[in-house]
């Protein structure tokens, strides 16, 4: 299955969840250098257990079946995010540093602002390698507020 095909049946898979009476809440999680096997819901013997992520897996839908483009981040999320391909960006190599200008323009349609057009509530935590255009100087900046100009 060919990446745009994915991407058709993914959005397919999200229209059908948000046309329901009762939308069901979306945990996309995704991580850097996460083997098949390193989740016990997928693989008892693994090393560390992850009961939490064994409880989401075994009540939710897993997606075990996902390819990437790209083996670095920045490149990956840009895919995973707008359904593009990484190479259509200014960034045509490598990982977006963190004061560089968003990668993702704020008019772009991602999977957050479809989702945000069908009554959800998105928030992004963790690792971005995006870029964002975050007011003030590196070093002295607030981040115990919500940075706003994100396309999420």
């Amino acid at each position: 299955m060919n990446i745009p095909s994915v991407l058709v049946v993914g959005f397919l898979v999200l229209s059908s969840l948000i046309a329901q009476t009762q939308r069901p809440n979306i945990i996309l999680i995704y991580t850097d250098d996460q083997g098949f096997g390193d989740a016990s819901s997928l693989n008892p013997e693994a090393k560390f257990k992850t009961p939490n992520l064994d409880k989401l897996a075994k009540e939710g839908i897993s997606f075990t079946n996902g390819h990437s483009s790209d083996s670095v981040c920045t490149p990956s999320r840009y895919g995973l995010l707008t359904g593009r391909y990484s190479w259509r960006t200014r960034l045509k190599t490598g990982v977006q540093g963190a004061d560089t200008p968003a990668l993702i323009d704020n008019d772009r349609m991602t999977i957050a602002s479809l989702l945000k057009e069908n009554g959800y509530h998105t928030a992004m935590v963790g690792k971005w390698h995006l870029g964002m255009d975050i007011p003030g100087e590196m070093g002295n900046r607030d981040f115990e507020s919500p940075i706003k100009e994100m396309p999420l």
